[in-house]
């Protein structure tokens, strides 16, 4: 079935692929209901609670799974299909075998066409562009996915703009705009674009060098366009640098000093990643890992780029402790990007009335709300709906609202 596009104020809208009724084949029978694709990177997002910046290097992903990590995308999957899971009788997926898809699809009940694909184990990319194409050869309407920034530029490398995708954030890096800012919100995207006919949009997707990063170099690259379904209120937009103007460091350093007047002795602080961050790091004269999270005590680095096991360490013997963050640019998040070392057990511990945002006038400028994905629905509900204090200059705070817009 071709695609048919009306263009509308930039929008890009589906009709044809988007029938009522549409049927399919499955071994000479004729199926009717909705057709979604659904695949799940099963490594993505593993290194994130480690801190080491992504799953896309082979040795970091087995030594990840030596040290025993818990699988982070397929309980993040499941959370997105549970949401379509009302309406599993009129709709059919199609997915690979497997942790890759077919498992979580049976365990919800879902009708499914199990794609004929031997997986690697652990997976490689590989097996995601290979499902993707047999995906668009079933005539997918879209195709769902668990995974991170890796997983949709495997994507985009297989499928170019044939079939839309729409993202499950599960991966460390999830900068690209093709992402719902939660695995519910996923869910509900994929019903709207399935059954109310959401139009699509061209969406960015980026990437970062994972070898760089590690070293403290942040190197994003643009990796091409997807169409995605375009749902302002639950899609997040790609992740926007700060800008690198004078005034915007003037404003840096001008909320730094203020963190250092707040800072208290003998109190331990986790000093999120970013250039906000690491500006009040040389303010308090330490050294900060540009984009990892550090432990600080008494005007000292305790721990460098801290994954969640060692941060749970060191605030089990403290008394005090505060968490230090900076919301992502264009994003909004203070937590569950690219921070996912601080966890939600560490943030449970440490209590949410003991985080720190801090933001410059010009960033906040650019969020109509913060955003929180802790991985946690019941702990991201302490935030949800709630306005908490932002500081954005010297002595100057605001409020800004947590939740969905």
């Amino acid at each position: 079935m071709p695609f048919y596009f009306s263009f509308e104020n930039g929008e890009i809208t589906l009709s044809e692929r988007l029938l009522m009724n549409p049927s399919f084949q499955d071994g000479g029978k004729t199926l009717n209901g909705k057709l979604l694709g659904f695949l799940v990177n099963p490594i993505a997002g593993i290194g994130g609670r480690y801190g080491f910046k992504g799953s896309d290097d082979p040795e970091l992903v087995a030594l990840t799974l030596r040290l025993g990590a818990k699988l982070i995308s397929p309980e993040r999957a499941e959370r997105a299909l549970k949401v379509l899971h009302p309406v599993r009788h009129s709709m059919y997926l199609v997915c690979p075998p497997g942790i890759m898809g077919a498992t979580i699809a049976e365990k919800l009940g879902f009708k499914m066409k199990v794609l004929p694909l031997n997986i690697s184990e652990p997976t490689i990319p590989q097996d995601t562009m290979n499902a993707a194409k047999l995906m668009f050869e079933e005539n997918v309407s879209l195709i769902l996915y668990a995974g991170g920034d890796g997983t949709t530029v495997d994507l985009i490398n297989a499928i170019d703009q044939d079939v839309p995708i729409l993202g499950i954030p599960a991966g460390v890096k999830i900068w690209s705009a093709t992402f719902a800012d939660t695995p519910e919100s996923a869910g509900q995207i994929a019903m709207r674009f399935l059954w109310e006919e959401l139009p699509v949009k061209e969406a960015e997707v980026l990437d970062v060098d994972e070898e760089a990063f590690r070293r403290g170099e942040l190197r994003v690259k643009l990796k091409g366009y997807a169409l995605t379904p375009y749902e302002p209120l639950l899609l997040q937009g790609a992740k926007m640098m700060s800008p690198v103007t004078q005034s915007e460091r003037d404003a840096q350093l001008a909320l730094a000093y203020y963190v250092k007047e707040l800072v208290k002795p003998g109190v331990l602080y986790i000093l999120g990643p970013g250039s906000t961050c690491k500006t009040i790091a040389e303010v308090l004269s330490v050294e900060k890992t540009p984009l990892g999270v550090d432990l600080i005590k008494d005007g000292k680095v305790i721990f460098k780029d801290a994954g969640e096991e060692e941060i749970l360490k060191a605030i089990s013997s403290e008394k005090e402790v505060k968490i230090i963050v900076s919301p992502i640019g264009r994003q909004g998040f203070i937590f569950g990007r690219g921070n996912q070392q601080i966890s939600s057990e560490v943030i449970r511990k440490v209590g949410v009335e003991n985080i720190i945002i801090v933001a410059t006038p010009h960033k906040l400028s650019l969020l109509p709300l913060l955003r929180v994905d802790t991985g946690d629905p019941e702990l991201d509900a302490k935030f949800v709906g709630k306005y908490v204090k932002v500081i954005t200059g010297y002595h100057e705070e605001t409020v800004k609202r947590v939740g969905v817009m």
